[in-house]
């Protein structure tokens, strides 16, 4: 992806921005879909695991020199104890190596100059309408 169109969409370099998706052209994470359990007897039932090039953000920040993107995805987890810790994975992705980032808004269309999508409108049918 060209750095200058990402410091446009993550409004400004050298900036913590997100959260998001960053999409990358390899298969940079594994994903499970479900949990792994203990069944009957001690035998271990692993869910299947996916490998995927998506890798979720709470916050990224973009390098465009160094033509790098910094991603942090933030987990809140127990410990033995039952206190709340926060784990931070931080993963380093090459700029050529990205082909999307995906937002679960649409604020960046107003850093891009875009305005917004018209509103879906649903058709309301009324009973004993004929559809088809």
């Amino acid at each position: 992806m060209d750095a200058g169109f990402l410091e446009r969409l993550l409004g400004g370099s050298r900036t913590w921005t997100g959260p998001c998706v960053v999409i990358t052209d390899a298969d940079a994470t594994v994903l499970n879909p479900g949990t792994d359990s203990i069944m009957t007897g001690g035998q271990k039932a692993y869910a299947p695991r996916v490998a995927t090039g998506r890798l979720p953000a709470n916050s990224v920040f973009l390098l465009p020199d160094e033509r790098v993107l910094l991603t942090v995805d933030q987990m809140r987890v127990k410990d033995h104890l039952g206190q709340g810790v926060v784990k931070q994975t931080l993963t380093v992705v090459d700029l050529d190596h990205v082909v999307g980032i995906e937002f679960d808004h649409i604020r960046p269309l107003g850093l891009l100059g875009v305005g917004a999508p018209p509103a879906v409108q649903e058709i309301d049918y009324r009973p004993g309408t004929l559809v088809g």
